[in-house]
């Protein structure tokens, strides 16, 4: 007995480091609230779980910049972010993308109802609000064509606030904390709070690029990756339109060198 104590103590060890490694966490960025990104993101976590026998756990942050941290650290094991996000994972923790929804990415501009956009995107003393420094769309695509499309250059006026969320921006705007605001379509059709939404308008939409993809940790074993690979491209459609993705596809490095080149021409990039 003396001899099998040992060898029965590594195998319960060798079962417990073989089901740890099957416990993985899916992060994602927050673009919304707590309540609203568990709502849509938990029923995806459970069909990866349920659809690879892999345990899948949902993770997120308080805010766009916590999140970035996370990620930039190698805390997630697969993770949805925007496109600049995963140029600088794929960089720093060597993240591999996989998939990404089939639509394009757009930024969005929003402000108070009756105010007059021509005259506000040039004043000199318009506030502009962004949910954070590398949120791509909201921020980054919207800095570079204030830029390029109306000569008005943020990084040297300094007229902007980042405010943690695009549920912020659009309730800053819409409480005069700022007159103009970055965002996307998705997280503003979805803007829950009525009063703040009733006084708001779109005004502006920017040109088109690849949308946030999903990307996993180097380091995960081939066979669970392609496992959850797998999962997400094949993901019922119900599931899908939760997260505002009509469909998954599959996707490689190469499609986000546009991204690169764009970050690249930006000055505004925060890549600390």
């Amino acid at each position: 007995m003396k001899v099998l104590i040992p060898a029965i103590a590594l195998f319960i060890s060798s079962l417990s480091i073989s089901a740890q490694a099957t416990e993985y966490f899916l992060g994602v960025v927050p673009q919304q609230s707590p309540v609203t990104l568990f709502k849509a993101w938990k029923p995806v976590t459970d069909y990866l779980s349920e659809t690879t026998g892999l345990k899948v756990g949902l993770k997120t942050e308080k805010s766009i910049a916590e999140f970035e941290k996370v990620l930039y650290s190698g805390g997630y094991d697969i993770s949805y972010m925007n496109p600049f996000h995963y140029t600088l994972a794929n960089e720093r923790q060597n993240y591999q993308v996989v998939a990404r929804a089939k639509k394009t990415l757009k930024g969005i501009m929003v402000m108070q109802k009756g105010g007059d956009f021509k005259a506000l995107v040039t004043d000199p003393k318009t506030m502009f609000l962004f949910p954070s420094p590398n949120a791509f769309a909201a921020t980054l695509i919207v800095k570079y064509e204030l830029l390029t499309e109306f000569g008005v250059d943020l990084n040297k006026s300094k007229n902007f606030k980042y405010v943690n969320s695009h549920d912020s921006v659009y309730k800053g705007v819409a409480r005069g904390i700022g007159q103009l605001g970055g965002g996307i379509q998705r997280t503003f059709n979805n803007f829950s709070s009525a009063r703040d939404k009733d006084k708001l308008v779109e005004v502006y939409e920017t040109k088109a690029y690849p949308s946030h993809p999903f990307a996993v940790k180097s380091t995960m074993p081939e066979a669970d990756r392609k496992k959850l690979v797998a999962a997400l491209l094949a993901m019922p459609a119900e599931l899908s339109e939760r997260l505002s993705m009509k469909e998954i596809i599959a996707t490689d490095d190469a499609e986000f060198d546009v991204i690169r080149e764009l970050a690249n021409k930006l000055d505004t990039v925060n890549r600390d």
